[in-house]
């Protein structure tokens, strides 16, 4: 699929449907039953996602897929003002887990992200990334960003409680609270997502960073311009003609 066709679906299923169920379809469904709906349209899109479109089984889909499965679960937690907030965060909350036991088991969850990234498609590749990982150096970038990833979900995740706070008053059940649980998710289902977007994208490219630093170049080319495993396959024969 297209990766700006994949990019607006999950907008639209994640965030823009969802808003627009709760916002114009709880007279017609009811304000129990929208909200459900409302709830379980960005699972359902997840695991469609995992099992028909993309299609593959790691470390990230596996994270991926267990957060799924607790908003699903907790979607029928029937709560509101203090609790409904700590249930819609419950995400960072798992989030923190798996991020930081990643840091713990000295298996630094951004080396998933990396991999996924380069995608080494054959059992040699993944044995020269996996040792090409052990170096200080590029280990330590793994770490340092996993942990920007930590705090980045942490910060977020506060962020998150106190909206909910604030905004989602109203007893549930009622018109006002799926209104209000509307106007909470337009803020972090797609506002939040810009600074989260951010610092990924700078602990990736600090990760890249350490990683080409340690690969040789090619004759008239940066590192940036060649193709990752050209440079692994070139680092591999010099380090055999030594």
């Amino acid at each position: 699929m297209n990766r700006w066709l994949k990019l607006t679906l999950d907008i639209l299923m994640g965030a823009v449907i969802p808003i627009a169920v709760l916002n114009y379809l709880s007279g017609p469904l009811g304000e129990v039953p929208a909200y459900l709906v409302s709830a379980l349209i960005p699972v359902a899109w997840v695991f469609i996602d995992l099992l028909f479109i993309t299609k593959r089984f790691n470390v990230i889909t596996s994270y991926i897929g267990l957060t799924a499965i607790v908003r699903g679960l907790l979607a029928f937690w029937f709560v509101d003002g203090f609790w409904f907030a700590v249930k819609d965060s419950v995400g960072f909350v798992v989030g923190l887990v798996v991020f930081g036991g990643s840091i713990l088991l000295r298996r630094p969850l951004a080396g998933e992200f990396v991999a996924q990234a380069l995608n080494p498609d054959t059992p040699q590749r993944s044995a020269q990334l996996a040792s090409y990982f052990k170096e200080p150096r590029v280990r330590r970038a793994l770490v340092q960003g996993t942990l920007l990833m930590l705090v980045v979900n942490v910060v977020l995740g506060i962020i998150n409680f106190w909206l909910n706070l604030q905004i989602v008053v109203a007893p549930f059940g009622t018109e006002a609270f799926n209104q209000q649980v509307a106007q909470v998710n337009a803020i972090t289902r797609l506002a939040l997502g810009i600074p989260d977007f951010l610092v990924t994208g700078f602990a990736m490219y600090r990760i890249f960073s350490a990683l080409y630093q340690g690969l040789p170049t090619e004759e008239g080319k940066s590192p940036w311009e060649s193709e990752f495993w050209d440079l692994m396959r070139l680092r591999d024969e010099q380090a055999g003609a030594v």
